[in-house]
């Protein structure tokens, strides 16, 4: 693919949602997401803006970033919760965590939103809006929250694309649809076109992003300045701008799921186990590392949650190893009670091309030359046919939903 594209991916008002989930993971019956709810402010004062709202508390004319008293005058039975910068922190890392492994170039823009060059990963699906549909479908029952996902050969096209009709929504944007697509509609609705360029603007005689990009653009900048001339290449779609990702390197890869129905039995677990040990084995073998550490995570359907941890002898990468650890970790914690979620987590890594210490001992290497060329054969296989043309025997009956 010679032209490059790029999928800007941002959360469905994030901080409600992910606000919401974890009441309903401690137990309240409450879905914040279906009644007029707000985050942000004082619960008991009443102090403080908007920072989040729900679809029903759209419905009553509430708007980001006004006073909560506003709000509450809008709707007096609106229900308030207080931001959690902690929470945020964690769901996004566990969304870019995800996001990264089906794709290592991203550009994280906010807590909430990033960019993901879709080039490299381009010959594994059939096209963008199906690679862009797998992510969307998957974030929602993977994580409980939605995304909008929007696609363009432009970065600054894929955010306008994104903030289109929400939400758990794919939109393009290309190029040559911005005519059709963008320019019908306010100039308000232009990124990074804030309440006093708009008044600039309107004062011009420019309501919508057409009027702007068909301006001249010296009128725009002589009123704007510099941000002027900026806004008018963003309605034209001009912009060169590509994925800029410097992510540090990992101290960790892992993964987890949730389950449909509770597992209960060990037999269901070790199926689970089996299939997240593969995608983090997978993951360690792409970024050329292996795990020093394995660490299996079990939450109850009591929404108790446990972990155990083991240091290895011998950083590893194989599918195998951390599966056999995970399993004798998960026998170590397990109290029979039903399995609400499963996780594995791996760290201390190491880069693979760093010398493996064996025991003095060991006789042979811990992972066999045959088994290290099976994992890369799977690994070709699912990189170049997606990770479910090829599956274990033992997994084809198994539940779990990766």
């Amino acid at each position: 693919m010679n032209t490059p594209l790029f999928f800007h991916i941002d959360v469905n008002s994030a901080f409600l949602s992910w606000s919401a989930l974890e009441r309903l993971e401690s137990g309240s019956e409450t879905d914040l997401r279906l009644i007029p709810s707000i985050v942000g402010g004082d619960m008991s004062k009443r102090h403080g803006v908007v920072l989040a709202k729900s679809i029903p508390a759209k419905a009553y004319g509430i708007v980001t970033g006004e006073p909560v008293v506003n709000a509450f005058r809008k709707c007096p039975h609106l229900v308030t919760v207080p931001p959690s910068h902690t929470l945020y922190h964690r769901k996004s890392s566990q969304l870019m965590e995800y996001l990264s492994g089906i794709c290592p170039d991203i550009e994280q823009v906010s807590v909430d939103e990033c960019y993901m060059d879709y080039s490299p990963i381009s010959s594994n699906y059939s096209s963008p809006e199906s690679a862009a549909a797998m992510i969307k479908d998957n974030v929602r029952e993977k994580f409980g929250f939605t995304v909008n996902v929007g696609i363009s050969d432009k970065k600054i096209l894929a955010k306008m694309a994104s903030d289109f009709k929400k939400p758990d929504l794919v939109h393009t944007l290309y190029s040559w649809e911005i005519r059709d697509k963008m320019w019908k509609l306010p100039v308000s609705s232009l990124f990074m076109c804030g309440k006093s360029s708009v008044d600039t603007l309107r004062k011009l005689g420019i309501l919508t992003i057409g009027d702007l990009a068909l301006s001249d653009p010296e009128i725009i900048e002589s009123h704007l300045k510099s941000h002027g001339k900026t806004l008018w290449q963003y309605a034209n779609g001009i912009d060169s701008s590509t994925i800029f990702s410097e992510p540090a390197k990992m101290k960790g890869i892992g993964n987890s799921t949730t389950l449909g129905s509770d597992a209960a039995t060990r037999e269901e677990a070790a199926k689970i186990l089996l299939s997240l040990a593969e995608s983090v084995g997978r993951r360690l073998r792409a970024d050329h590392s292996r795990a020093g550490l394995v660490c299996t995570e079990i939450k109850y359907n009591t929404f108790r949650s446990v972990s155990h941890q083991a240091v290895l002898e011998v950083p590893t990468s194989s599918t195998n190893v951390i599966y056999s650890q995970s399993l004798a970790l998960f026998d170590e914690l397990w109290d029979e009670t039903p399995i609400r979620l499963l996780g594995i987590r791996t760290s201390k890594l190491v880069p693979d091309s760093e010398p493996v210490q064996l025991n003095l001992f060991d006789y042979k290497a811990p992972v066999s030359e045959k088994q290290q060329k099976l994992d890369s054969a799977l690994d070709s296989i699912r990189q170049r046919f997606g990770k479910d043309a090829i599956k274990r025997g033992s997994l084809l009956d198994s539940r779990e939903d990766d």
